[in-house]
């Protein structure tokens, strides 16, 4: 997980991404919050060609109807007109089954709209198009329409939250620019960190050879690795994390960790315990320590083994540097890097 985090942090750092984050937060909220919650948009009424087919029909019934009972020409055309296209279509379906209406009121009503001059009709833009107010409810002063201030304000969220996106990952999080993080650190002295060369010593290769590197910060130091045969086959794992720390305050200073390893073939796990200088020589944090396996100071160059049925470890101290504050000398660890050599004993 923080290995996670840390990388997170470093996407978001670039502001390119933290623009792209921030506009989709942002219009999110804009559309979620605003558009949906504070200031839904709400349509009351609709041209008639929009409604639905039976709804059409009966509001061509009426037409027919009210121009029977009070002829008018202009109005005719005008109600026509916002029917769209299929008005044809329903005069034709209405006059082939008029019911109890007079046949001779829809023919006339065809003749009216059919002979209708070209300039007598109302304009596309005339016909009911204009965005309906809820009642109640105005203009704005400015004249734009609901929708429109609704992307206006989507806007302005977006514009917001990337800036406050680039005030806090550009000038907030510059340190981070600039020092890597404790998880970054110990990879970087992971990869440069020279592996024992056991033939040159006179041994036997290890079967299985891991790095790990701890760095002041990173509080949830807890490495572990999987040990397998040449031919694949798991045989346990091995790892080490963090037993003991002194003080108060963050970050964690660690005075102690748990080397283990663990063997499929035995019944418990071998455990021995890497502390500082000053835990080693406190007898009372010793004596305490000890209840989780043999304890052993570390060193640079020193090597610990840990032994089960099948299994042997040698775990070196390949590099290490205590840190400085308010606490006793060489009381706390501010790296370590521990080299972990497995072989299948015979």
């Amino acid at each position: 997980m923080d290995v996670i985090r840390e990388v997170t942090r470093e996407r978001l750092g670039n502001p390119l991404a933290a623009a792209v984050v921030g506009l989709i937060v942002g219009l999110l909220i804009g559309w979620i919050v605003i558009g949906w919650g504070i200031w839904p948009v709400k349509w009351t009424d609709a041209v008639p060609a929009d409604l639905e087919a039976s709804w059409r029909e009966d509001y061509l019934l009426m037409m027919v109807d009210s121009y029977a009972s009070l002829p008018d020409a202009d109005k005719a055309y005008y109600r026509w007109d916002g029917l769209g296209p299929e008005a044809p279509q329903l005069l034709d379906q209405l006059e082939a089954n008029p019911g109890p209406r007079i046949l001779g009121n829809i023919q006339t009503f065809r003749q009216v709209v059919g002979q209708a001059p070209a300039d007598a009709l109302p304009t596309e833009g005339e016909i009911m198009t204009t965005p309906i107010i809820e009642a109640g409810e105005e203009e704005t002063g400015t004249g734009l329409s609901r929708t429109t201030l609704i992307l206006v304000m989507c806007g302005v969220v977006s514009i917001l939250a990337v800036a406050v996106a680039a005030y806090l990952f550009l000038f907030r999080r510059q340190p981070f620019s600039d020092v890597a993080s404790p998880v970054a650190q110990a990879q970087e002295f992971t990869r440069q960190a020279e592996p024992t060369d056991f033939m040159a010593r006179g041994e036997m290769p290890p079967m299985s050879q891991f790095m790990t590197t701890y760095m002041l910060g990173d509080d949830l130091f807890d490495d572990s690795f999987s040990i397998d045969s040449p031919t694949g086959e798991f045989l346990g794992e091995c790892g080490v994390g963090i037993s003991e720390s002194i003080g108060v305050g963050e970050p964690k200073k660690v005075a102690a960790y748990e080397v283990w390893l663990f063997d499929k073939n035995d019944i418990q796990t071998v455990t021995k315990v890497l502390m500082s200088k000053h835990a080693y020589e406190d007898n009372t944090l010793r004596d305490r320590l000890q209840t989780k396996g043999e304890p052993f100071q570390a060193e640079p160059g020193a090597e610990m083994i840990l032994e089960t049925a099948t299994l042997r470890l040698v775990a070196r101290v390949v590099d290490m540097a205590y840190g400085s504050g308010p606490t006793p000398p060489h009381s706390y660890f501010d790296r370590l890097t521990l080299e972990l050599a497995i072989w299948q004993r015979t």
